[in-house]
This record gives C-alpha cells, sequence and structure tokens, in this order.
C-alpha cells in the first residue's frame, strides 16, 4: 500500500516542526540557570516527542515514508548563536524564542486542519494534537508574559 503523497509531505511538514521543537527545548533546558525552568523545558520537549512519534506511526502506518530529521538541521546553531547575541543568554531568551517556535507550529498544525485541500487522513492526524499544542503554546505564552512583566 502507498500513501498519499500529499498526506505524507503534509504530515512530514508537522514531524519536522515537532521534532525542531522537542531539540530546542532539549537544548534550552540545559542552558537555562533556572531549574523550574529547564523542568518545563524538559516536558515540553517531552510533549513535542510524543507529537513526533505519533504522527511517524501515522504515517508509516498509511505506507508512508516518515521524515527522521527536522527542518533546521544544522541551522539550530545560528538560531541559538543569534538569540544569544541578541538578548544576551537570558531565560527570557530561551522563552521568546521556544515561544516563537510554538507560534509556527500551532500555525502549521492549525493550516493542516483548516485547508481546504489537507487529505481527511492528514487532517485527522493534526487534529487529534491540536489541543496538545495549544495548551504548549500557552503555556509558553503565558510564560513569556510573566518573564516580560518580571524584566
Amino acid at each position: 500500500m502507498h500513501m498519499d503523497k500529499k498526506i505524507q509531505h503534509t504530515l512530514n511538514d508537522l514531524i519536522e516542526i515537532a521534532r525542531d521543537g522537542s531539540d530546542f527545548y532539549t537544548e534550552a533546558a540545559g542552558k537555562v540557570g533556572n531549574p523550574e525552568l529547564a523542568a518545563l523545558f524538559q516536558k515540553m520537549a517531552g510533549h513535542k516527542r510524543d507529537i513526533v512519534s505519533g504522527l511517524t506511526a501515522d504515517v508509516a502506518a498509511a505506507g508512508g515514508d516518515p521524515a527522521d530529521h527536522g527542518t533546521m538541521v544544522g541551522s539550530v546553531r545560528q538560531v541559538y548563536a543569534k538569540a544569544r547575541a541578541a538578548m544576551g543568554d537570558t531565560d527570557y531568551a530561551y522563552v521568546a524564542e521556544l515561544e516563537e517556535l510554538e507560534d509556527r507550529l500551532l500555525d502549521a498544525f492549525k493550516d493542516t486542519v483548516d485547508d481546504a485541500d489537507t487529505p481527511p487522513q492528514a487532517r485527522a492526524a493534526a487534529q487529534k494534537y491540536l489541543p496538545r499544542v495549544i495548551e504548549c503554546h500557552d503555556i509558553m505564552r503565558s510564560r513569556k508574559m510573566a518573564l516580560k512583566k518580571a524584566g
């Protein structure tokens, strides 16, 4: 059985962005000084890994070829360097960058769900994880607001 290219492409895009998120959170967790924030980042990385493995299973089950890397292979380092140069190596800098990543992930999932061209199978898969994506996004957004006020 061969998977519809469009389904594979759509879900693989989501897999890659979620994998970026997992890598980014894991790296940030090792960099921030605040243990509570580090624990939060580890938890968020776990959520992203769950999404990656769930969607990977969906793609494989449908006879597709799941993406096995993120979108930013190699460019992750540049993103960090940029973030650090721009804002100093602060908790806020990481939270702000990660919140941006959550925005990207949320947009990608919403686009997949809302796009009339999305194959039903891909839409159903995206729909399944959307509540968790929204929840993670909101956690990071409120964390960013809190840090901004405190700063």
